[in-house]
């Protein structure tokens, strides 16, 4: 293999141009090896893409796909702080350079280099907004500008404040620097800080994983669980409702009218002031007997009240 990478550049013509790459396994041996392939002359872009788009001739592409392989790794070791592998970044780049050649026209006067970046970050982005998060984090394209730009415009206002001998480890943007920020990239202050947010978060665990001695793990699960809405916790709601309701109803029914007025006063009613309805003496003194008649009165109706709501439930 490093016979075929040192070779001069007319080799590349005539040898198949995959078995310039190492096989996968060794990322460090493909970068060094993607280094060293050779970068075409103009005249060959021009000849391979005109071959590919003309006749179809896929070697050609490949040629082309090999000499800007230098540049997928370039440009995806600039996302490796979205802690993604590197190695699946250069693959998606490399997806991103092979949608390029595919479209590319010599005839419009332009470098391969420069149509395939497009094509390369933007392969890079989709594969990083659909994995760098369980939770997607930017959907419009305003958005999406704004996720890839604001770490490196922090960097810059670092960099801005460490000239002016300002304070540089402050991690949070201040107020000019937001409305900055939102002016340049076209998006509202309220969108920068709360981006800014959602990247300072981490993710969590909604359940995570015991312990090596055995004893679980306290996660959200353990706390944003709705118990309102379980299915045996609704039934005992609604039945604790309809006691509430008709089962009340259906037991004052079945007590004669003293009892009943005797209950109702003394457990049912509340007046405007939040207090009780009438004591044991006021009721005592309606009806003529003692309070502790009333207190047997009212007993007696509680018991038979217990009975009709057991065979009522």
């Amino acid at each position: 293999m490093s016979a075929l990478i040192a070779a001069p550049r007319t080799a590349l013509a005539t040898a198949n141009p995959w078995s310039l790459v190492p096989p996968l396994g060794n990322l460090d041996a493909y970068i060094s090896a993607a280094n060293r392939l050779p970068m075409l002359t103009l005249e060959e872009e021009q000849e391979y893409a005109r071959k590919f788009k003309n006749e179809n001739d896929l070697e050609a592409a490949g040629k082309l796909v090999l000499s800007h392989l230098r540049l997928v790794v370039s440009v995806a070791r600039q996302y490796l702080g979205y802690g993604l592998p590197h190695g699946d970044l250069i693959q998606e780049g490399n997806v991103g350079l092979m949608k390029a050649v595919k479209r590319f026209d010599p005839e419009q006067g332009v470098r391969l280099v420069s149509y395939a970046l497009h094509w390369i970050k933007a392969e890079i982005h989709e594969y990083i907004l659909k994995n760098w998060r369980m939770v997607k984090v930017a959907t419009t394209k305003a958005q999406r500008k704004l996720f890839f730009n604001l770490r490196s415009m922090k960097q810059r206002f670092k960099g801005e404040d460490a000239a002016a001998d300002l304070d540089t480890h402050r991690d949070t943007l201040n107020t000019e620097q937001v409305n900055t920020m939102a002016r340049e990239l076209n998006v509202k202050p309220e969108e920068v800080l709360e981006m800014e947010a959602r990247l300072a978060g981490g993710d969590v665990l909604l359940d995570p994983s015991p312990s090596d001695d055995g004893e679980d793990a306290f996660g959200p699960i353990a706390y944003l669980t709705d118990t309102n809405h379980e299915p045996v916790a609704m039934i005992e709601a609604r039945q604790r409702d309809v006691l509430a309701t008709d089962g009340i109803a259906t037991a004052l029914a079945s007590l004669d009218e003293r009892s009943r007025r005797i209950v109702e006063e003394r457990w049912l009613k509340v007046n405007d002031d939040n207090s009780g309805g009438m004591t044991l003496h006021d009721l005592a003194a309606e009806y003529g007997v003692s309070a502790e008649r009333i207190r047997q009165i009212e007993v007696a109706a509680m018991k038979k009240m217990k009975t009709a709501l057991a065979a009522y439930a």
